[in-house]
């Protein structure tokens, strides 16, 4: 059957899904890898550019993951990017430039593209099979996306600027610092705000909802760590006092001490704090205990289109 492969350059990381259809329908995974590339430096300033150093690694890293797949020979390779080249003054340049050197060409996606392709690829998640009526959050480095769905199908979708790096730069003032009780409540009131001015209803008749991004994933593995269990063997279930208990050991390390953290990945220790309290945010103003986990999101989204 037919392989394709799909580059999401995101604001904090590179990924990478090499994927087939299976016959039943499904997708199936033949190859994954994320690259913390850190592409989004000074997303938050008013006027966003992409630096000399965050294209540098970007590109670096696309090649690596073009690399990964090519054994596979996809029969379509479709490269994207989100927030932080959709919001920085000079995205274009770097189009221009992963396309002279790599040959394939960067689709800009809007915020409600994003989210509809989220939502997407989680309806291919089997463990999802059972979820008629639920929410869905992705958290990224530069934005934040928000989806309804009933009966499986996505009734609202948006994308907020509610990613971890960009509500450090501006709320953070010093990330190498153990992080201060007035940034955690800068960052509450920031989303509750946030969440309040989309007008993202909250009307589901159970509060069940599904969390995605590399930050669910890191609490997963710091449980995994904890536990002596890799990721694919901790549960999916987050619950919120879990999130509260860790920003409580998390929050009064210095940033060298988080990247000596059993199961946080060092490329994400500086951000982490804020996305604990995004988490906690969302779990707040929409009433929700737990958070189920899923690691099928963009990437699967946009292959299940490919592969249609």
């Amino acid at each position: 059957m037919p392989v394709v492969a799909v580059i999401d350059i995101g604001s904090n990381s590179i990924k990478v899904l090499v994927a087939r259809r299976r016959p039943d329908g499904g997708i199936v995974s033949l190859k994954g890898r994320t690259i913390d590339a850190r592409i989004s430096a000074g997303i938050s300033k008013a006027e966003p550019q992409l630096t000399e150093d965050g294209m540098a690694q970007g590109l670096a890293a696309i090649q690596e993951l073009l690399a990964d797949a090519a054994p596979f020979h996809p029969v379509q390779t479709i490269m994207v990017a989100t927030s932080a080249v959709r919001d920085a003054l000079n995205g274009d340049e770097f189009r221009q430039r992963l396309l002279a050197a790599t040959g394939h060409a960067i689709r800009i996606l809007t915020g409600d593209e994003e989210a509809n392709f989220i939502g997407r690829g989680l309806t291919c998640d089997p463990a999802l099979a059972t979820f008629d009526d639920f929410y869905v959050f992705d958290l990224g480095g530069g934005s934040m996306e928000c989806l309804s769905f009933k009966n499986r199908t996505i009734v609202e979708g948006l994308s907020l600027r509610l990613g971890c790096v960009r509500l450090t730069e501006r709320f953070v003032a010093d990330s190498a610092a153990p992080f201060p009780a007035a940034a955690y409540d800068a960052i509450a009131t920031h989303t509750r705000d946030e969440l309040s001015r989309s007008r993202f209803r909250f009307d589901l008749p159970h509060r069940k909802a599904v969390f995605a991004g590399g930050s669910m994933t890191a609490v997963r593995l710091i449980r995994g760590a904890h536990d002596g269990h890799s990721l694919a063997f901790t549960s999916p279930v987050v619950a919120v006092s879990e999130l509260r208990d860790l920003l409580k050991k998390i929050a009064p390390l210095t940033l060298a001490e988080r990247r000596q953290f059993p199961g946080l990945p060092a490329g994400r220790a500086d951000v982490f704090p804020a996305a604990l309290v995004t988490m906690l945010t969302v779990a707040e103003v929409g009433g929700f205990r737990s958070f189920h986990h899923s690691l099928y999101n963009l990437r699967w989204g946009l292959a299940d289109e490919a592969l249609s």
